[in-house]
């Protein structure tokens, strides 16, 4: 299996650098679906009964999805309930990992393909073009939902209570687009949307704390991973450490570690830096000689002006006043 990761890996790496010759765009423009219509199509479906969502019931398996190339581009939101799906899946830059099938989340316009053979593909997709939800609250809360930014490891698995709430919900939505659209259509489709990704953040909530054996020792390495960075010369070289550079060495996205660590500490992945950064800053104002600017420096600040006024907002009071509290 790993062999098999790696060689995907290799692969798409040679896709990136043929996207940069010229010829990966190319290919990719012709593997872009901006139209529900065009994606029936590939997939030798019946054209959509709405032009902006569609509801894809594979619950037998028996929709060619294997028909999509691969990687392709999508204009679309897509929802996916897997229910036996086991492999890897590509999504942007990262690979989702299903043991036993799951739910994932794609945003518009992101790379997406296969990367491993597929043994099962039953289950559900919703797909809704952006343009659904323009004059609607759920235009602006649907950026609020972060697992659409989730990555590696981090598939929605559903329990068997919550498999039957989910599949309802896909059922509901199936059944109001085959029925006659009238003025209320489009009000009880977002509706049913807003249900199914609330019920969805509720339970990745679930997830959370059920593992939250992988979610403490994910805390631990963030201590671990920004303990070693201050104690070397990275904050003078690279400067401070970005959520983004915490999650690349976790191997997880942004958006995952900052949910995980709001849900178990009530604090995000940037508060969890600034924290460790005062806690060091206290350290070496109370226990070293270094001017205000040397500390400043030496944890990664381009101007000391911007770390006494970080320090102040955390601490309430200056990192002079702070320093004199000890005299």
């Amino acid at each position: 299996m790993q062999r098999k990761l790696l060689t995907a890996q290799v692969r798409w790496a040679a896709l990136k650098v043929s996207y940069k010759s010229g010829s990966m765009k190319n290919e990719l423009s012709n593997h872009r679906f901006d139209s529900l219509s065009r994606l029936h199509k590939a997939l030798d479906m019946p054209a959509p009964m709405h032009p902006l969502v569609s509801l894809i019931n594979n619950a037998e398996g028996t929709i060619p999805l294997e028909r999509l190339p691969s990687p392709h581009i999508l204009s679309f939101y897509k929802i996916s309930y897997k229910m036996n799906f086991q492999g890897k899946f590509k999504y942007g830059q990262h690979y989702y990992d299903f043991d036993e099938g799951g739910m994932f989340f794609v945003s518009p316009n992101q790379i997406t393909g296969q990367h491993a053979p597929l043994s099962d593909q039953s289950g559900y997709t919703l797909l809704f073009h952006p343009d659904l939800l323009l004059g609607y609250e759920l235009a602006r809360k649907i950026k609020e939902y972060g697992f659409f930014s989730y990555a590696i490891h981090e598939a929605l698995h559903l329990s068997e209570k919550e498999k039957i709430t989910i599949i309802s919900v896909f059922q509901s939505i199936e059944e109001e687009l085959k029925s006659r659209i009238d003025n209320f259509s489009q009000d009880v489709v977002i509706s049913q949307i807003e249900l199914l990704l609330n019920y969805s953040n509720r339970f990745y909530s679930r997830q959370f704390i059920t593992r939250r054996a992988i979610s403490s020792d994910l805390l631990q390495k963030v201590e671990d991973i920004l303990q070693v960075y201050f104690r070397s010369a990275n904050p003078q070289k690279q400067g401070l450490p970005t959520v983004q550079f915490l999650s690349s060495q976790l191997n997880v996205s942004s958006s995952y570690l900052s949910d995980m660590l709001r849900l178990h500490t009530g604090q995000n992945a940037q508060q969890h830096i600034h924290n460790h950064l005062i806690e060091k800053a206290k350290e070496q104002l109370s226990t070293t000689q270094a001017s205000i600017s040397e500390i400043a420096y030496e944890l990664g600040f381009e101007h000391s002006q911007s770390f006494s006024k970080l320090f102040k907002l955390k601490t309430s009071v200056s990192p002079l006043d702070f320093r004199r509290s000890f005299s």
